[in-house]
C-alpha cells in the first residue's frame, strides 16, 4: 500500500496525534502526526519528526514484547509515520502499570494513602520506586474530558472478573519486560499506559502505541532522585513550561495554552530522540 499518498483509503477517525484510516480490505491505516498534547489540548507548533519517532519506538516494542502478547501491526507504512494494522474491538479500560510514584497517582496517594484502591506504604515521595509495579487503571473519558481512575472492583464489574484479571496480567507484564529492558539502557520507566482490544478470534491484543514517551514517563535513572519531579525524555517538559510563570497560563481558567517558544519545541524533539536512541541503540534519521 503507497501508505504515503494513502491510497485506497477512506479517513475514519482523527485524534489528538493520531489519525485512522480504513482500507479496502478493512485493515486500518494508524498514522502518528506530530501533533503534541497536554491537559487535554492539541498544542501549537508541532513538534518535528514526532510522529515518525512515536511510530518506528512502537514497531521496535513490538518486536521486544512479541512473546508477552500479539499486537495489531500488519505492516509498516511507507512513510515511517504509519502502520497498517487488524481491526480490534477496544476495551473500555484504560490500561495502566506504574512501578513509581508521580503525576496523579502520588496526587491520590497524598490524599487517601491509596492509588486506584491499592493501599500503598507510607513516607512514599514523588519518584519514589513502589514495593512492586501495580496496575492502576482508568476510564476512557470522551475527548476533552479527564480519564478518572479506577479500582480494580470497577474494572470487574465493567468487563467481567475473567477480563479484568488478564487486563492486569497482560499489563503488568509489558511494564516489567519493558521496564527491565529500559533499565539495561539507563532509562526509567516510572509508569505506562496501554490499548488492548480483541481480534476477531477474541484474542485481547495490544494496539495504537506501546511504551513511547507520549504513553510513558520515562526517566534518565542516572538522575533518577526521589523526593523531588524527575528530568524526564518525555512530554512532561511540555507540560512543566506549560505550568510554569513563563508560559502566563492557567489551566483551570478555560482558555487554550499558548503557542510553544521555539526553545521548548527543540528541546522536546532533542529529548524524543534521545530516548528513542537510546532505547533502540539506533541513530534517529528523519
Amino acid at each position: 500500500m503507497a501508505t504515503g499518498r494513502l491510497v485506497g483509503v477512506k479517513p475514519l477517525h482523527s485524534g489528538k496525534v493520531r489519525d485512522l484510516y480504513q482500507a479496502d480490505d478493512g485493515l486500518l491505516l494508524m498514522v502518528a502526526s506530530d501533533r503534541i498534547s497536554a491537559f487535554d489540548h492539541v498544542l501549537t507548533p508541532e513538534i518535528p519528526d514526532k510522529g515518525k519517532i512515536l511510530t518506528q519506538l512502537s514497531l521496535w516494542w513490538f518486536e521486544q514484547l512479541a512473546d508477552v502478547v500479539p499486537n495489531h501491526l500488519v505492516a509498516p507504512g511507507e512513510d515511517g509515520r504509519s502502520m497498517l494494522c487488524r481491526p480490534l474491538r477496544m476495551v473500555p479500560v484504560e490500561c495502566v502499570a506504574r512501578g513509581y510514584l508521580t503525576g496523579s497517582g502520588l496526587a491520590g496517594y497524598r490524599r487517601t494513602g491509596e492509588v486506584c484502591g491499592i493501599a500503598l506504604p507510607p513516607g512514599l515521595e514523588d519518584g519514589s520506586r513502589l514495593p512492586e509495579p501495580i496496575f492502576t487503571p482508568t476510564t476512557k473519558a470522551p475527548v476533552g474530558e479527564h480519564d478518572e481512575p479506577m479500582t480494580y472492583a470497577q474494572v470487574a464489574d465493567e468487563v467481567g472478573e475473567e477480563v479484568a484479571r488478564e487486563l492486569r496480567r497482560i499489563t503488568l507484564a509489558v511494564y516489567e519486560r519493558g521496564a527491565r529492558i529500559a533499565r539495561e539502557r539507563g532509562i526509567v520507566v516510572a509508569d505506562t499506559k496501554i490499548e488492548l482490544g480483541w481480534d476477531d478470534n477474541g484474542v485481547l491484543t495490544l494496539g495504537d502505541e506501546v511504551l513511547t514517551p507520549d504513553s510513558s514517563r520515562f526517566w534518565p535513572l542516572e538522575e533518577w532522585r526521589p523526593g523531588r519531579p524527575q528530568p524526564s525524555f518525555d512530554k512532561q517538559y511540555v507540560r512543566d513550561w506549560l505550568l510554569s510563570p513563563a508560559s502566563g497560563w492557567n489551566p483551570s481558567s478555560g482558555e487554550a495554552p499558548p503557542p510553544l517558544p521555539p526553545e521548548v519545541v527543540e528541546r522536546t524533539r532533542q529529548r524524543y530522540v534521545e530516548a528513542y536512541e537510546r532505547l533502540t541503540g539506533r541513530s534517529f534519521s528523519p
